[in-house]
């Protein structure tokens, strides 16, 4: 099967991993920092921003697509300008947004085609300092439930809202030994989650294995939502 990728870094790195090591073709994208093709993974210069994205590296059929583009900004609510809310925006669902609409055509030619977009914990929970990412991945949330309606039966839509993460998009809090015994200690399972955590996930989302799941926001966070100690 052929997966696309877009964002290699963190989560987007070990989903593209798991699913060459299961023999997928799998079209990975990056920013900045180029790489090298693997067995299996064959990388591609993409910015989400870009006003026409060019995506004639991929073949004329998608079994999958994976969207693990994000960023992480914590700070009072009163410190982000509206325009801090719109660049957010325009990165975490306008991207999705404008990569999903080019694919579409190629994820309507599989026969079983599936689709996995990323939220937070924060969006369902509530945290202090969470404004800004919390209001673009709650669009993302809705945007899940909505496609998983209009695109049924053909295309499978999901959504994986993970808590903190040790990947490099959580490196500035999770900087120290104590920064991670803080963080894990607020999860029922007291530990931080791992890239491969979420990535066994969204490969599971993405397979035939999952042909019953549509249109759910999965919580994988240590507990954190569903328990309370």
């Amino acid at each position: 099967m052929e997966y696309l990728v877009v964002g290699t870094n963190g989560i987007g790195g070990a989903l593209a991993t798991q699913l060459a090591e299961k023999n997928h073709k799998v079209f990975g994208t990056y920013l900045q920092h180029s790489k090298t093709n693997t067995n299996n993974i064959e990388y591609h210069p993409l910015n989400v921003l870009d006003e026409n994205i060019d995506i004639s590296f991929l073949p004329e059929k998608l079994d999958g697509l994976a969207y693990c583009v994000g960023s992480i900004q914590l700070k009072p609510f009163q410190r982000f300008s509206a325009n801090d809310f719109i660049q957010d925006y325009q990165l975490q669902v306008v991207g999705a947004v404008k990569l999903l609409q080019l694919c579409l055509p190629k994820l309507k030619q599989s026969q079983q085609a599936s689709v996995v977009l990323f939220s937070t914990i924060a969006v369902q929970t509530g945290f202090n300092f969470h404004s800004l990412v919390s209001a673009s991945k709650g669009a993302i949330e809705g945007l899940t439930k909505a496609l998983a309606a209009e695109w049924a039966p053909a295309i499978r839509v999901n959504c994986i809202a993970p808590s903190i993460t040790n990947t490099t998009l959580a490196q500035n809090f999770l900087s120290t030994p104590e920064k991670i015994e803080l963080n894990a200690q607020r999860h029922p399972l007291k530990k931080i989650g791992a890239a491969t955590d979420v990535a066994n996930l969204a490969s599971f989302l993405l397979s035939p294995e999952s042909s019953w799941i549509t249109g759910q926001i999965f919580h994988i966070d240590g507990g954190m939502s569903s328990i309370k100690l």
